[in-house]
């Protein structure tokens, strides 16, 4: 790859890393709102399934628009793999923003809520976890925003990892 290729795949993905994390960014307010309401937890789920489908998508896009229906395994996952760095950098910054300074408790009071309700408290006690159930919750509530944020960026890059391999394998396309 040249240099002006790989400064081109670096723009593309940023462009697709930040919708992305818009992407993301909506599938977290939709879990906040569904600790509440669960058809805003189904509606996170499906985004964040949905997500590394979409970014297939994209790649297909840039392989056919953008690099006239041709690329390779390896441009087509480090594609991938930029495209979710570049996501979770930009989520790990609205995390920590949120956990910084919106949060104020919320979601653990929220996690608490649910943990140490009667049904949650007999299902524990009867798999002999309840002493694990009030160790987890000590554990979130030393959890720091950095640490919600640099959890987001680990997750993201890992994903893109994975699953970056196996997409540009799919989407793969040389000059014959």
């Amino acid at each position: 790859m040249t240099p002006a290729e790989y400064i081109q795949l670096k723009a593309f993905a940023r462009i697709d890393g930040a919708l992305v994390a818009l992407l993301g960014t909506a599938s977290f307010v939709c879990y906040l709102v569904g600790l509440k309401n669960p058809l805003f937890g189904m509606v996170a789920l499906l985004l964040l399934i949905a997500t590394p489908f979409w970014v297939a998508r994209r790649l297909r896009r840039f392989r056919d628009e953008d690099l006239h229906g041709v690329i390779s395994l390896l441009r087509g996952w480090a594609f991938y793999i930029l495209v979710f760095f570049y996501a979770g950098v930009l989520l790990a910054l609205v995390q920590y923003a949120y956990f910084a300074y919106l949060d104020h408790g919320y979601l653990l009071s929220s996690f608490s809520e649910v943990l140490t309700s009667p049904e949650a408290e007999q299902a524990f006690s009867q798999y002999g976890l309840s002493q694990s159930l009030s160790e987890t919750l000590q554990m979130l509530s030393e959890l720091r925003p950095i640490d919600y944020a640099l959890n987001v960026l680990t997750m993201a890059i890992v994903t893109g990892v994975i699953l970056g391999l196996p997409v540009a394998a799919m989407v793969k396309k040389v000059k014959r």
